[in-house]
C-alpha cells in the first residue's frame, strides 16, 4: 500500500514526524517498507509566467523570455527549451537557487545575453527521471509562489508491506483509523452524502451466485464528459500511490478505491444488454479483457454479465467490449462485495493480478460498499459533469459477524501486563470496535472491515499492537529448570553435523522439491504414478518432490565447478519423500530423514605431499564407516539408476539396509558434464544417530602372534563372502584377520587371484604355544579349502 503523507495527513494529523509516524506504524504491525521525499531539497524556485518569447541573435536554439517571477519586474532569461512559449506558466529557478546535483544558478551572460534564473524541467527538479521540455502549470497557477509549496513537493511517500490479513489498510481511511486509534488523535474521514437520483434510467441487478457475490449496487450516470482533465490534486495523490493517471472517469474510480478500500468498476451502458447478472461462467465462455488478453473462463471463475455475454470478470478485471473510453458519455457504475474465496488465487491462474483481485480475495468492507458508489458518483459529477440515476440494490446474505469473546484475565497473562478492564475498553473504543462488557470479560462483534477477528488471540493481538510492542517489558524468563538426560546410545544431530565437517565435508541445503528428470536420472522413476507431483509449484523445475538426495547434491557440483573449485566435499541432511498408504502423521507419504554425500576432486587437498590422487570409493567408504564406527558394516554389490554397475554397494548395519555408496553412472557424468565421476552416498540419518555403547574388554598383556598366508582362490569370489564363511568357523585365538594384498597374473591361473591375509592371534592368560597357533592355521587352511576351494600359493 502506497500513499503520500499529505494525503493521510488531511485525514489525520497527529503531531508526529514523517520518521516518529513511520516507527509508529512499523511497530503497531503495519510495517512501513519504504519513506521516501517526493523531490529532493533546493530552494528559491517558484512559479512563473513566460510574458515574451524572442529568438535570440547569435544561437539558433536559444530563446530570450521575458518572464513575470511575480516581484513586479519581469526577468530577462536565455532558455533552450523546445516548448518554451508566451503565456505558459512554468517553475523557475532565480538567481542564488540551490538545485539537484549541487547545481547553483547566477546572473550569468549566454552568448551574450544576460541570463537572470532558469526555466525548469520536472527533471531539473529531480521530481522525474527523465523530460522533454519544461514543466508545465496549471494555468491558475499563482504566479511567485514557491514550487515547493504549489506541488506539495515537501510531502513523502510511505509505502505499507501490509501482512495478508490485514486488507483493511489497503485504503487511507482504514490507515487513517489505524493511526487515530494509536495516536489519540481526532479523525477527519470522509463524510459521503447520498447523491440523490436526477434521473430516472436504472438497470436491473441479478444474484445468480448469491454465496460469491452477496452484495451488488449498480447505478448510471449519463450526459458525462469523459475528456474533462482530472483535477491536479486527484492527479498527484494517485501518481504518489504508485498509480498512472488514465482518465478522469478511470482516475475517479482509482482515487475511491485508494480513499475507500472499496475497487469499482465502471460500464459503458450503451454497450449493455438488459439486466446485470453475477453469476458463475459457463463452459468455453471466452472473454477478451482489458489488458487486451483473451481467455477461456474456467467454470469456477464469477463473472459480470448482461443478458447476452460476459462483461468483467468479476473482483479482477473489466472486458474491453464494455469497457469506458473517452467517447462515453453514459456509464453504468458498479460497486459490489465478492467473497474472499470466490476471488482468491482466480488471477494468478491466468498469470496477471490486479489491484482489484488484490483486495478482494483479502476481503472488502461490505458495509461500505454503499458509501463508495455514493463518492464515486459524486465526484463524477463534480469533475466530469452529467446526472445521475437511482443505485439499484442486490442483496443476498452477508458474511456473518460472529460475537469473540476475550478475557481480560487472559489477556493479561499472555501479555504480561496488568491491563485492567478500563484500559481494554479504552483500546477498543479507539479502533470502533462494538463491544458488550460484561465484568472484566468483553463480547466484541467485529466490524465489517475486519475479517481476521475469529478468535480471543486475536484481541489480544489488537490490544498488543495499540499498547506498543515496544512498550511491552521484557523480563528474564524465570522457571525450574532440569537438565535432560542424553542418551547414550543416541547421538545428537549435530554432532553427526561435525563429524563430516571433520572430515572435509561442507553442508548444503537444497529444496525438497526437484525437476521431474531429476527422479528420473538418479531414482529410476520414470511413470507418473511413482512421482508425488506438486499441485502448485513455485517454478516448471521444481515439480515434484525428491526421493532421494543425489539429484541437489549434483546440481551443486555443477554449481562449484562452474566456479573453477576442483576439489568438492559436500553433505545434505534432509527428508525424502515415499508413498506409503501406511505412512503416518501425513497418510499415504512416509517422509524419512536421509544424509547424503558427494566427493569429488583430489583425494586430498593440493600440496607437495598429496600425490595428486583422485578420491575413490573406497575413501569415502572410509569415511562412511568412520562415521558409524565402533559398528560393524557390511557392503554388498548393488545396482542403482543413478550409480556407476559395478563400483557401489548397499550399506548393511546388524543386517538391515541403511544405505547407499558407489561412484555416479557413467552416463549422468556426461550428461551433466562433470569432468569426473564423484562418489556419492545416503543413508538413514536415524540410523547414524543411534551409538553403540562400548562394551569393556580385557587387554591382553602377553605378545600377539602374526602369521601371513596366501591362497588362490576364483576371481569372482567376493572378499565380504570369505571373511563371512571364515568367521563361522574362526578359532577363538584370532582377534583379527586383514587382507592385505590381492594379486591376479603371472604364476596365478586364469580367472584366479591370489588374496594374502594377516592373522593375528593373542591370548589374555598366557602366551600362545607354536602348536597352538600351527593348529589354528591350519584349521583355517582346510575352512578355506573346504568352503571356497582354496589352494595355498607357492
Amino acid at each position: 500500500m502506497k500513499f503520500s503523507e499529505s494525503w493521510l495527513r488531511s485525514l489525520v494529523d497527529p503531531k508526529l514526524s514523517s520518521e516518529e509516524l513511520s516507527h509508529l506504524l512499523t511497530m503497531a504491525g503495519l510495517e512501513v517498507e519504504e519513506l521516501d521525499a517526493v523531490a529532493p531539497a533546493f530552494t528559491s524556485v517558484v512559479v512563473a509566467q513566460v510574458l515574451e518569447v524572442v529568438k535570440h541573435p547569435d544561437a539558433d536554439r536559444l530563446n530570450v523570455c521575458q518572464v513575470d517571477i511575480g516581484s513586479g519586474t519581469p526577468q530577462q532569461i536565455v532558455c533552450g527549451a523546445p516548448n518554451v512559449a508566451a503565456g505558459l506558466k512554468v517553475p523557475c529557478a532565480l538567481p542564488g537557487a540551490e538545485l539537484p546535483g549541487d547545481f547553483k544558478i547566477k546572473v550569468a551572460k549566454v552568448r551574450g545575453i544576460e541570463s537572470s534564473g532558469m526555466l525548469c524541467s520536472a527533471k531539473e527538479l529531480g521530481i522525474a527521471e527523465e523530460a522533454s521540455g519544461l514543466l508545465i502549470l496549471p494555468a491558475d497557477a499563482p504566479v511567485g509562489q514557491s514550487i515547493r509549496q504549489y506541488l506539495d513537493l515537501d510531502d513523502h511517500v510511505f509505502e505499507l508491506k501490509l501482512t495478508p490479513n490485514r486488507a483493511d489498510c489497503l485504503s487511507l481511511l482504514g490507515v487513517a483509523r489505524e493511526v487515530g486509534a494509536i495516536t489519540g488523535a481526532a479523525t477527519s474521514l470522509p463524510v459521503v452524502a447520498e447523491v440523490p437520483a436526477s434521473i430516472a434510467d436504472s438497470r436491473a441487478v441479478v444474484l445468480d451466485a448469491p454465496a460469491a457475490c452477496p452484495l451488488y449496487y449498480g447505478r448510471i450516470v449519463k450526459n458525462v464528459d469523459a475528456k474533462a482533465p482530472t483535477p491536479e490534486w486527484m492527479k498527484r495523490r494517485l501518481e504518489r500511490s504508485g498509480i498512472r493517471s488514465i482518465s478522469a472517469l478511470v482516475d475517479i474510480t482509482n482515487y475511491v478505491m485508494l480513499e475507500l478500500g472499496q475497487p469499482l468498476h465502471a460500464f459503458d451502458n450503451t454497450r449493455l444488454d438488459g439486466a446485470v447478472h453475477a453469476r458463475m461462467a459457463k463452459p468455453e465462455e471466452k472473454l477478451l479483457l482489458l489488458n487486451e488478453q483473451t481467455i477461456t473462463v474456467d467454470a469456477d471463475i464469477l463473472v459480470i454479465s448482461d443478458d447476452a455475454k460476459p462483461l468483467a470478470m468479476a473482483g479482477i478485471m473489466g472486458g474491453e467490449e464494455s469497457g469506458i473510453t473517452l467517447e462515453t458519455s453514459e456509464l453504468f457504475l458498479e460497486s459490489a462485495f465478492f467473497a474472499p474465496k470466490a476471488i482468491a488465487g482466480r488471477a494468478r491462474r491466468y498469470g496477471f493480478g490486479s489491484d482489484a483481485s488484490h483486495r478482494f480475495e483479502r476481503g472488502v468492507d461490505f458495509g461500505g460498499t454503499r458509501r463508495a458508489i455514493e463518492r464515486a458518483t459524486q465526484l463524477i459529477l463534480e469533475i466530469c459533469g452529467g446526472q445521475a440515476g437511482p443505485v439499484v440494490e442486490a442483496k443476498a446474505e452477508l458474511p456473518a459477524r460472529q460475537p469473540v469473546r476475550l478475557r481480560t484475565a487472559r489477556a493479561e497473562k499472555v501479555l504480561g501486563l496488568p491491563l485492567g478492564a478500563d484500559r481494554i475498553a479504552g483500546l477498543f473504543k479507539g479502533l470502533a470496535l462494538d463491544f458488550v462488557q460484561q465484568g472484566d470479560d468483553f463480547l466484541v462483534t467485529p466490524p465489517s472491515w475486519r475479517f481476521d477477528m475469529e478468535i480471543e488471540e486475536d484481541l489480544i493481538e489488537e490490544i498488543a499492537r495499540l499498547y506498543g510492542y515496544d512498550n511491552i517489558p521484557s523480563p528474564a524468563p524465570q522457571a525450574r529448570m532440569a537438565m535432560l538426560r542424553q542418551p547414550e546410545a543416541q547421538r545428537p544431530a549435530y554432532r553427526v553435523r561435525q563429524m563430516l565437517a571433520d572430515r572435509g565435508y561442507q553442508e548444503v541445503v537444497n529444496f525438497a522439491f526437484v525437476e521431474t528428470q531429476w527422479e528420473a536420472d538418479f531414482a529410476g522413476k520414470t511413470a507418473e504414478a511413482d512421482l508425488i507431483r506438486l499441485a502448485n509449484p513455485i517454478a516448471s523445475q521444481m515439480a515434484v518432490m525428491r526421493s532421494n538426495l543425489f539429484g541437489g547434491l549434483i546440481a551443486n557440483l555443477v554449481t562449484n565447478l562452474k566456479r573453477k573449485q576442483t576439489r568438492v566435499r559436500l553433505f545434505e541432511v534432509g527428508r525424502t519423500f515415499h508413498r506409503d498408504a501406511a505412512a503416518v502423521p501425513v497418510a499415504g507419504y512416509r517422509q524419512p530423514w536421509r544424509l547424503g554425500g558427494l566427493a569429488f576432486g583430489g583425494a586430498l587437498p593440493d600440496g607437495w605431499a598429496s600425490g595428486g590422487r583422485k578420491v575413490d570409493f573406497f575413501d569415502v567408504k572410509g569415511d562412511i564407516e568412520a562415521l558409524l564406527a565402533p559398528a560393524a558394516l557390511r557392503f554388498e554389490k548393488l545396482v542403482h539408476p543413478a550409480l556407476h554397475p559395478g563400483r557401489a554397494a548397499r550399506i548393511l548395519l546388524d543386517g538391515v539396509d541403511i544405505g547407499c555408496v558407489g561412484e555416479l553412472h557413467p552416463e549422468w557424468v556426461q550428461k551433466y558434464d562433470l569432468t569426473a565421476a564423484p562418489v556419492l552416498f545416503e543413508l538413514d540419518f536415524a540410523a547414524i544417530k543411534a551409538v553403540v555403547v562400548p562394551v569393556y574388554t580385557e587387554l591382553s598383556r602377553f605378545p600377539a602372534v602374526v602369521r601371513d598366508l596366501a591362497v588362490v582362490v576364483d576371481r569372482d569370489l567376493a572378499l565380504q563372502a570369505l571373511f563371512d564363511g571364515l568367521k563361522q568357523d574362526l578359532p577363538g585365538l584370532v582377534t583379527d584377520l586383514q587382507l592385505f594384498d590381492v594379486y591376479a597374473g603371472k604364476g596365478v591361473p586364469e580367472n584366479k587371484k591370489s588374496l594374502a591375509l594377516r592373522i593375528v592371534m593373542q591370548d589374555t592368560q598366557r602366551t600362545l604355544q607354536d602348536s597352538e597357533v600351527d593348529a589354528a592355521m591350519q584349521q583355517l587352511i582346510a575352512c578355506l579349502e573346504k568352503t571356497f576351494g582354496a589352494q595355498l600359493r607357492a
